[in-house]
Parts: structure tokens; C-alpha cells; sequence
């Protein structure tokens, strides 16, 4: 059974100990450098770690040791993670996440220069990503395989992001299922689970067999993740997701979950949508509404069914190809972590 609380400390470790001796080298650039340098240890100080352990399983899977080298790689996606959350919140005004204050609304309630700052922070983290993967202490010919994969992950990563601020500041354009899906694609699934495995699986050596089996098993699972991010974003406790149920709402941005809604709705009901759907200034008692009317025309529930159909078909795809028990066994394991969760 795949420890993954063991190897989250392990991650924390690798983290934590970046954020120390950055901490240091910016305090020694100049002691106004601070407020950064807090952020960036903010950024790191939680999480799930999905990511990093998707790399860490994709080395595993090829039959490789588990090492130090490996961890350190993996800690890498994390912090590509963390660049990419510093920027979305900013794009979509997010003020919570993990239960904290995200960077610009703490830059901001410091009264400084919110979107200026956390933007910096952001750019900062992605470098820092680099780093660390770099000098994991893996070989330089391991390394070297990995740099196609790197531009490809980045590519995909702003090209989701790009289409969803498109698709959402189009309010002509009626959000589709189909739509929604292909910015999950590129904005989360891909660089949560396939590229993850396969930057592991590359280091690893592995064959192509490996690596086409990671894409059949990472899309599907990546837009379950997706999926229920978006549940979560507007059906979750705040208590325990740690971030608004109302932002996605508020923003309307173009979920599957909208998409099935509005396809379900009668005209009066589209009324309803299109008067508090989008609206910066929706209240509680409004987004109940939203959410009464979600689960009367069953999207929640088809969104529910296209969650548990993806990871059917992505735990699926483990068993078309050879790989180490233990990583087929942890990989299964983290199917159920990442798209049934509660936050």
C-alpha cells in the first residue's frame, strides 16, 4: 500500500528547506524582501501533494528505486502547482484557499499593490520549480529527456487557462459540456496527472507503452479532478474546502455543472440563471437558488455519473500494460484520492 502521508512529509521536507534558504538569499538581496519571501513559504505550507506523487509513481513505474533524486523532482510540481494557483486566484479574485488569505488578498490587506505583487510571487515559483528539478541530483542524461515535456506542460497549462478566461468573459457564448471539458483538459488535467506521469516515466526511461497508458489513465482521471473541483466550487463547505462556494458563481465561470443546468432549465429558470449567475454581488440566499435548481434538473447528479465514469476508465487503463505492483497498486489508490474528495 502506497504511504502517501509518509511521502507528503518527504515533499514538506523538500519544500520547507526551499523555503529556508530562499528565505535567506532574499533577506541578503535586501531586508524589504520579506513580504516575499513570507509568501512564498505561505504558498508551500499546504496541500495535497497529488501532483508530486503522480511524478514520484511515474519513475516507480518503470522499475526504478525509490531515492532522493526522485522526491526532489516530484517537490517540482508542487511548485509549478503553487505559480499556477498564485495566478489563477488573482485571475478570479479568489480571497481563500487552504482556509488562508490567498497572496494578493494578504499583499492587499497589508496595503500594498495586491495583483502586481502576487503576480511577481507567482513568476518567482514557477523559477523556483525549475530549480529544484534541475538539481534533484537525478543524472543530467535523465534530466535532459524531460525538456520537451516541460515547454509542453507550460503550453497546455496557460492554454487552458487562456480559453477559460476567454470562454468566461464571453457572455454570449452559452457555456457546452464539451467546452468545459476541453479547458479541464489543458488547464488541470494534463498538468495534474498525464504530464506529472510523464515527466516520472521519462526519467525513468520508460517505454512507450507506459507512457501512452499514463495519457489513457491521466485525461480521463485529470477531468474527473476537474469535475469535482467544480462541485466542490459551488456545492462545498467552506469549512472544509477551505475557499468560497460562491466564486464560481459569482464569476460564472463555464462548468460542466452550468453547461448541464442550463441545457436542463425551462425559460424561466434561464431567466433565473442569467439574472444571478455572473453577478459579482450574489449573497447566500441566491446562490441556494443556484444550487436548488442544479439539483432539480439532475446536473448535479450527471456530473456525479461523468466523475465516476472517468475513473472507471481511467483505473482501467492501469491494467493494459506491465508496471511494479506497488506503483499499479498506488496509482489506483491515488484515482480515489484525486477525484473523490471532499475539498
Amino acid at each position: 500500500m502506497h504511504d502517501h502521508a509518509g511521502f507528503k512529509e518527504r515533499i514538506d521536507g523538500v519544500l520547507t528547506a526551499l523555503a529556508d534558504e530562499e528565505e535567506a538569499a532574499l533577506l541578503a538581496l535586501h531586508p524589504e524582501l520579506h513580504p516575499l519571501s513570507e509568501q512564498v513559504r505561505r504558498s508551500l505550507a499546504r496541500g495535497k501533494r497529488l501532483r508530486a506523487a503522480f511524478l514520484y509513481w511515474g519513475w516507480r513505474a518503470t522499475g526504478q528505486p525509490d531515492c532522493e533524486g526522485a522526491i526532489r523532482a516530484a517537490a517540482a510540481m508542487e511548485l509549478v502547482h503553487a505559480a499556477a494557483c498564485t495566478h489563477d486566484d488573482i485571475i478570479d479574485d479568489s480571497r481563500m484557499r487552504h482556509g488562508r488569505l490567498t497572496a494578493h488578498a494578504a499583499f492587499a490587506a497589508a496595503g500594498r499593490r495586491p495583483v502586481a505583487l502576487a503576480m511577481i510571487l507567482g513568476d518567482l515559483l514557477m523559477g523556483y520549480a525549475g530549480h529544484v528539478f534541475t538539481t534533484c541530483g537525478l543524472p543530467g542524461g535523465y534530466l535532459a529527456r524531460t525538456v520537451p515535456l516541460w515547454s509542453t506542460l507550460l503550453r497546455e497549462t496557460v492554454a487552458g487557462e487562456f480559453l477559460e478566461v476567454l470562454r468566461t468573459d464571453a457572455p454570449a457564448r452559452e457555456p457546452s459540456v464539451t467546452q468545459s471539458l476541453e479547458v479541464a483538459r489543458y488547464k488541470t488535467a494534463k498538468y495534474t496527472v498525464e504530464r506529472p506521469l510523464h515527466l516520472g516515466a521519462t526519467l525513468g526511461g520508460a517505454p512507450r507503452a507506459l507512457l501512452e497508458a499514463f495519457t489513457a489513465y491521466g485525461l480521463p482521471l485529470g477531468e474527473a479532478f476537474q469535475l469535482r473541483d467544480d462541485l466542490l466550487g459551488t456545492f462545498g463547505e467552506p469549512d472544509l474546502t477551505g475557499k468560497s462556494n460562491l466564486d464560481d458563481l459569482r464569476d460564472g465561470k463555464p462548468t460542466a455543472l452550468l453547461a448541464l443546468t442550463l441545457a436542463a432549465a425551462t425559460g424561466d429558470e434561464r431567466r433565473l440563471l442569467g439574472k444571478l449567475v455572473g453577478n459579482p454581488d450574489l449573497g447566500d440566499e441566491e446562490a441556494r437558488s443556484v444550487r436548488e435548481l442544479m439539483e432539480r434538473c439532475g446536473a448535479r447528479e450527471r456530473v456525479e455519473d461523468m466523475i465516476t465514469r472517468r475513473i472507471h476508465r481511467a483505473t482501467g487503463a492501469l491494467d493494459l500494460v506491465a508496471m511494479p505492483a506497488e506503483a499499479r497498486t498506488a496509482l489506483h489508490e491515488l484515482a480515489g484520492t484525486a477525484a473523490d474528495r471532499a475539498r
